[in-house]
């Protein structure tokens, strides 16, 4: 049986720290209470404003393709697929692109001029669905390898949200917790166990779809987010991820404790929320969770970046620990939910 692997990761950040702090004293309405306190998130990065260095989408996503490329043995020309799994798609200023896709100028722009070429679009799970998707291609001996590339310019929603926030129960609220970024992975045929993806598993509860939608703002010219946050972290939704993941390991004659995890990394939405899954998840599996690994306190949500974000953090400043196993917990609006299992050896960032 043909097996995958994460063959290098990339990753870029805007230079541009902006604290929470900073953020809320902008807002014409002022929240009865302490943003920072309550998410966890003291800062994120926003992109370069400047006119001639302005950091949109495509700039994000086209430098963390090229740090990857930077640390892997293939270059652009040897890729067989390029997915891009962006929710911003903005590109020259504020023009949001939807063709050209932005898989096929990347692609262009990387030197992959060979590849299949395509987006995908699942909210915050949009990089582990093009994961998903690249994993089942290579499977099937369709194409050897592969990147899946994401760049965010997410803080348009917080800056409309800044705008337009004026009562204490607003939808936007959760829109001032983003920071802007980019990240990619390379995958391919993997030949140890000692670097191997073990399975990719997502589904989707589409009942919830509504209770977040991002589209235009019905007020102002810009993107916003609204969010039903108390809806959406209510234990219900906690619990699916624990009944599915349950399920999937049954039918694979194993247990969550069997699998032996080093470390788990789930969407970086907040301090409390990740606390708050591996307590769930401690109780519903019966066991205790591995090591859990953060970079919200400093880089806040970044959509659909965050877990491989995480990942890029941790290999910077500890390397990689050999044949330690992770286990990622998507989280995104639809509701989507899932594993992702991968030990990684020889990854550097």
């Amino acid at each position: 049986m043909t097996h995958t692997r994460f063959e290098s990761i990339g990753a870029y950040l805007p230079a541009t720290v902006v604290a929470t702090r900073d953020l809320v004293a902008q807002m014409g309405y002022q929240p009865p209470f302490d943003l920072q306190s309550i998410t966890g998130i003291a800062e994120r990065r926003v992109h370069d404003k400047r006119p001639d260095s302005f950091e949109d989408s495509f700039v994000l996503a086209r430098r963390a393709a090229e740090d990857c490329l930077s640390r892997s043995r293939y270059d652009a020309a040897d890729l067989d697929v390029v997915i891009s799994a962006s929710i911003t798609r903005f590109r020259d200023g504020d023009d949001f692109h939807f063709e050209p896709s932005f898989a096929y100028q990347l692609a262009r722009t990387l030197g992959a001029r060979r590849a299949i070429h395509f987006d995908v679009s699942n909210a915050c799970a949009g990089m582990m669905s093009g994961v998903a998707i690249l994993d089942r291609m290579i499977k099937a001996g369709a194409v050897r390898n592969g990147m899946v590339v994401s760049g965010e310019r997410i803080t348009a929603i917080a800056e409309t949200a800044v705008k337009e926030i004026s009562e204490l129960y607003d939808p936007q609220f959760g829109s001032l917790t983003v920071g802007d970024s980019g990240a990619a992975v390379i995958v391919d045929e993997s030949v140890s166990a000692d670097d191997r993806i073990h399975y990719v598993e997502l589904m989707t509860c589409a009942e919830y779809s509504h209770l977040c939608i991002g589209k235009p703002s019905d007020r102002n010219q810009g993107i916003a987010l609204y969010t039903d946050n108390h809806q959406m972290h209510k234990q219900e939704r906690s619990a699916l991820w624990t009944r599915f993941q349950s399920d999937f390991l049954a039918k694979r004659g194993s247990s969550f404790a069997a699998e032996g995890y080093d470390y788990i990394i789930h969407h970086q939405v907040g301090s409390k929320f990740i606390r708050n899954f591996n307590a769930h998840g401690e109780a519903a599996f019966g066991a205790p969770m591995p090591a859990s690994l953060s970079v919200v306190e400093k880089y806040g949500n970044t959509s659909t970046t965050s877990h491989f974000l995480v990942l890029h953090d941790h290999l910077r400043r500890s390397g990689a620990r050999a044949r330690a196993k992770y286990l990622f917990v998507p989280a995104a609006s639809g509701v989507v939910t899932g594993c992702v299992s991968a030990t990684i050896s020889s990854l550097e960032a």
